[in-house]
């Protein structure tokens, strides 16, 4: 719905929490003649998501305290991105697939971090032993690790 300048928006927090984004928000409206605020459903917005999880993993000594994010957006779509391998050996989605296979958390796992786990994991699929993550127009991206990663990317440039 777009409004102007002279048009009156009222916001309403439920969370405390986020009233300084709130106020963020509200000085960056008055810099533009024009706003319009669009419903993006979930499903359709990764990033969003993606960013909670990651919120929810933190914890900072001062409750106050914003970190600015700089999101740098790309011109075309990205469909891989450089894979390192894990310090402990294990794929970067181990916890997630042992999570959709039984349902079990890492042992020294936190209560936040096993929340991500299972947030995490409905965007993924399960067949057999192959993990797959769902993308927005429900197709499969298969999860592969640092090793099967490089190999595809040789074969690809050869």
């Amino acid at each position: 719905m777009p409004f102007g300048l002279k048009a009156k928006v009222e916001w309403a927090v439920k969370n405390l929490k986020i009233i300084p984004y709130v106020q963020y928000v509200q000085m960056l409206c008055r810099r533009f003649r024009t706003i319009k605020l669009r419903h993006t459903p979930r499903i359709q917005n990764e990033l969003a998501d993606a960013l909670a999880t990651i919120a929810s993993m933190i914890k900072h000594p001062d409750t106050d305290y914003i970190d600015y994010l700089d999101i740098e957006l790309k011109e075309h779509p990205v469909h891989f991105s450089h894979v390192e391998a894990e310090p402990d050996g294990l794929p970067w989605y181990f916890d997630i697939k042992k999570y959709l296979e039984s349902g079990t958390y890492p042992e020294d796992a936190t209560s936040n971090q096993k929340n991500s786990i299972r947030r995490m994991g409905f965007n993924f699929f399960l067949s057999g032993e192959i993990l797959y993550r769902r993308t927005p127009d429900l197709g499969l991206l298969r999860c592969v690790d640092a090793v099967e990663a490089a190999k595809l990317i040789e074969q690809i440039h050869i």
